[in-house]
């Protein structure tokens, strides 16, 4: 994979009054080339628009208007067999927990590697991952007998189950202490620096801040800063 791309890209919603008939967009115009090994942040206050972006980069949604590339082929275009390979290409985590609550956390784990086709590798897979967001003795919990934060790191776990070459995280550090962040923050470096390409979604300023990475700033549905080696605040 060398590149993902939004072109023009705009998603609307439809106003919960029914007599309104109006387009309202989530996002509009947004323009970005994410390049294979890159770390990017998103930033922006809640409602900018950073979880559709991610969304759309992601195709787990489709552009209203304008479009979404991966290797200069329209997303749109993958269905089919084509479609397991988009789930290959990306690691997700979403704010909402995609965890089935009535579940071991290693049962979790294996329903999602076989949906991408690792079945008998599907164990030693999740053992590993566990492992590298430093929780290797979860796999017998249920969701609910972890903490929130626990639970942000088995879904990062999951997300790396097949080393996808793409990460897209949505508030990934939301609930964690400072000392899990910087380890969650020392893994994804890691991850980066072997060439997994990572788009993060945030509001953690500080680390924003130190990290020194790509941060596109994004207000009110539209990019208003793309700035490279940026930090929290260099936009607005």
């Amino acid at each position: 994979m060398s590149a993902i791309r939004l072109e023009n890209a705009a998603k609307a919603y439809k106003s919960e009054d029914k007599k309104d008939k109006r387009k309202h967009f989530a996002v509009r115009e947004l323009n970005a080339t994410i390049e294979q090994g890159e770390f990017v942040f998103l930033i922006g206050s809640s409602g900018a628009g950073k979880s559709t972006m991610l969304k759309l980069l992601g195709g787990e949604i489709s552009p209203d208007e304008g479009a979404a590339y991966i290797d200069d082929v329209n997303i749109a275009r993958y269905f089919g067999p084509w479609k397991a390979r988009l789930t290959r290409t990306f690691g997700i985590v979403g704010q909402q927990t995609m965890l089935i609550r009535k579940r071991t956390i290693m049962e979790n784990l294996l329903v999602a590697g076989r949906a991408r086709g690792m079945q008998r590798k599907a164990r030693a897979a999740a053992e590993k991952a566990l492992g590298l967001v430093g929780l290797p003795g979860v796999g017998d919990c249920y969701p609910a007998e972890l903490s929130i934060g626990e639970v942000r790191r088995v879904e990062l776990a999951r997300a790396l189950l097949s080393s996808p070459p793409v990460l897209l995280l949505d508030e990934l550090t939301a609930n964690l202490d400072d000392d899990t962040i910087w380890d969650v923050l020392h893994l994804l470096n890691e991850l980066n620096s072997k060439g997994t390409t990572i788009v993060m979604a945030t509001h953690a300023s500080q680390f924003v801040n130190i990290m020194r990475r790509r941060v596109i700033t994004l207000v009110d549905g539209r990019i208003v800063g793309d700035v490279k080696n940026g930090k929290y605040g260099d936009i607005v």
